[in-house]
């Protein structure tokens, strides 16, 4: 069925002249339209899927109880859920909706009637610190919108909390318990201010997620179409997350959900699939208490929320915004956590007797856009195996599947390349090869372990917060992933040694053996990235890049400067020309623009910029929250960069505080 490759040149010339083809595609075609990712996706696709087809008749052994055939059909059953994930992701990003026209109608209408729905803001928090949660409150207290209450809900019934709400104008709602975690506070809170408030509309804001001023303005007029019960908004972050952070990369790669947030869950929302993601959203609260509050079954109320939502025959809206901003997770161990339990609930929702898979009331489509989210986690134990295959190769003489490396570069490199390429393209270049596997691969571990034990107990495993907030100042190494990678790492390192040196080694290298050195050297490079995430770097406090002029009064002396820098409790400014270093005596004052002036002392300084620590009044601490927070200026990349991700990680590489 599949020819033999002739030799090395023939087969290289036609994966570059695909390869020009592939990148002639990304300039000629606009990802924005719809028959172009068909065309492109299309293309992409039937590389796959001739690929999966050659790997099906041509290297898989014959049907026996052996080592080597059990690991190899394993393998391919594995890279098979992988592939057809692969193509139903293509198919998904067929489609696409931006509902930001929608929004402005539905905004516009809202305005000129005067009709503005009351609505309740639920601010949920479990054991955060104040200068989490301030930013949070005070932003929701500033939203330009009639008829709001605000109301924090402490699951860890702190008293200092119940002080700040009350000095800040929000409400405070607490419970004697934390039964069914997130859900249940939540479900408290709806009961709790259906006989206060009642209000119609109901916003839920996770504990680090400061809202822009016109969040309710753009959402809430969405929910007036009877079949919309819940608006969601993306997630985007202040700060970078532990792979972004740790390789140095904030500023050339991007994380890995802003894919999903600003690809995906658009195409899913042309399907009538987008879901809720837990934060950053608003709900009619009749359609909520139509299925009883949040629902509190599984771990991820919030997925379970849209899908019994659905069930019912309501829709979740997206509408592709950057209206708010939290916190990434900012230490590995809560990064992979986190992903984890989104897993665990993404299993236990499928299992509901009234779930996407088994329930009723959902449509085919919603049924196998579901059956796609499973598939995500299922292809982790995928991204395991890659990693480990060339080591069982060369010390077990075990593998994964036979074949030489000159039919992997007729039939496997294209199809690499043509999803490597379209997916690229598709994300409007938020992904990286190696790097995208690299960061999949720091939580494959711990999904494939949610895997097995969901297998066997999907169900009574204890609600696990993304701790966030505390003193992160110190770097810090997290041991456990790094031996584990650093043993894959060293392992691909030894099995390309072992394949010159081994006493058994053949006197000629085989097809197979060259295949299995190539793919050992991009498990070690794959391996290699993921280490160095391992050695976390110390965070400091968020500072908003700046660009105002201000005043530095110092010691009597009042001297012009430019802000670069700006949070809550620090400044840099820089003073060229003004030898500020000569003025360092008596007190120090900083003008901002509409703040006057702030009292501040010096943290350190050079020849041309210096630091201060801001001492504001709590008038001026709230207003400096609203206008940094609220404003959702971004220092994190949207865009990734292959040049500066790779030399942020050498740099990252040759550091000594690793």
């Amino acid at each position: 069925m599949f020819e033999t490759p002739a030799d090395i040149s023939s087969i290289l010339s036609i994966d570059i002249g695909l390869l020009i083809g592939l990148l002639v595609l990304t300039r000629l075609l606009d990802p924005a339209r719809s028959g172009d990712r068909i065309l492109f996706g299309t293309a992409a696709g039937s590389l796959l899927v001739t690929y999966g087809l050659w790997r099906w008749h041509d290297t898989l052994p014959a049907l026996s109880f052996s080592m080597q055939a059990s690991w190899q059909y394993l393998f391919f059953a594995l890279e098979a859920l992988a592939i057809t994930y692969t193509l139903m992701s293509i198919i998904i990003l067929f489609r696409s909706i931006d509902r930001s026209g929608q929004a402005d109608t539905a905004q516009r209408r809202m305005e000129q009637a005067g009709n503005y729905p009351p609505v309740d803001v639920f601010i949920c928090t479990y054991d955060e610190p104040l200068e989490i949660l301030e930013r949070s409150i005070l932003t929701a207290l500033a939203l330009d919108y009639p008829h709001v209450t605000v109301w924090v809900l402490d699951d860890t019934r702190r008293e200092w909390l119940r002080d700040y709400c009350e000095d800040a104008g929000a409400r405070y709602i607490t419970r004697a318990n934390n039964e069914h975690a997130k859900a249940g506070n939540l479900n408290n809170a709806l009961a709790f201010t259906a006989a206060r408030t009642n209000a119609p509309v109901i916003m839920v804001l996770d504990a680090d997620f400061a809202p822009r001023r016109d969040f309710l303005r753009r959402t809430v007029g969405l929910l007036a179409s009877p079949q919309v019960a819940v608006v969601q908004t993306p997630q985007f972050y202040h700060n970078p997350d532990p792979v972004q952070h740790n390789l140095l990369a904030a500023q050339s790669w991007v994380d890995d959900q802003r894919f999903f947030f600003d690809i995906f869950q658009p195409a899913k929302d042309a399907w009538g699939c987008a879901f809720c993601v837990g934060t950053a959203f608003v709900i009619r609260r009749d359609r909520l208490t139509e299925i009883g509050g949040f629902p509190d079954k599984t771990v991820t109320e919030d997925l379970h929320l849209t899908y019994a939502l659905l069930a019912k025959g309501y829709e979740t809206w997206w509408l592709n915004e950057r209206l708010s901003a939290g916190l990434s997770a900012e230490g590995l161990p809560e990064y992979v956590t986190q992903r984890a339990r989104w897993c665990l609930g993404t299993i236990q929702v499928a299992l509901l007797h009234d779930g996407p898979l088994f329930g009723r009331g959902f449509s085919l489509t919603q049924r196998w856009q579901y059956l796609h989210g499973i598939l995500n986690w299922l292809c982790k134990p995928f991204l395991v195996m890659l990693l480990v295959a060339p080591s069982v190769y060369w010390f077990a003489d075990i593998p994964a599947f036979e074949a030489d490396y000159l039919s992997f570069l007729r039939y496997g490199l294209p199809a690499l390349l043509g999803q490597m390429i379209y997916m690229a393209w598709a994300s409007r270049w938020r992904t990286l090869p190696l790097f995208m596997e690299a960061t999949h691969a720091i939580a494959a571990f711990a999904i494939s372990v949610t895997l097995i034990s969901a297998a066997v107990k999907p169900f009574g495993r204890p609600f696990k917060i993304t701790n966030k907030g505390g003193d992160r100042s110190e770097p810090r190494t997290q041991w456990k992933f790094a031996a584990l990678f650093g043993f894959i790492w060293f392992g691909s390192a030894a099995s390309i040694i072992w394949a010159f040196v081994s006493p058994y080694a053949a006197s000629e290298i085989s097809p197979l053996d060259y295949f299995n050195l190539l793919w050992a050297g991009v498990a070690m490079l794959i391996a290699f990235i993921a280490f160095l995430v391992c050695f976390e770097l110390g965070r400091g406090e968020i500072l908003f890049d700046i660009d105002e002029e201000t005043q530095l009064a110092l010691g009597g002396n009042v001297v012009p400067g430019l802000l670069t820098a700006l949070s809550i409790s620090s400044a840099r400014v820089s003073c060229s020309g003004s030898r500020p270093a000569r003025l360092m005596s008596g007190p120090v004052g900083l003008h901002l623009n509409s703040l006057g002036w702030i009292d501040a002392e010096i943290s350190d300084r050079d020849k041309l910029t210096i630091g201060v620590r801001l001492r504001p009044t709590p008038a001026q601490r709230k207003a400096l929250a609203i206008r940094l927070f609220g404003s959702l200026d971004g220092n994190v990349a949207g865009t990734a960069s292959i040049r500066g991700t790779i030399a942020a990680t050498i740099r990252k590489g040759l550091r000594g505080d690793r």
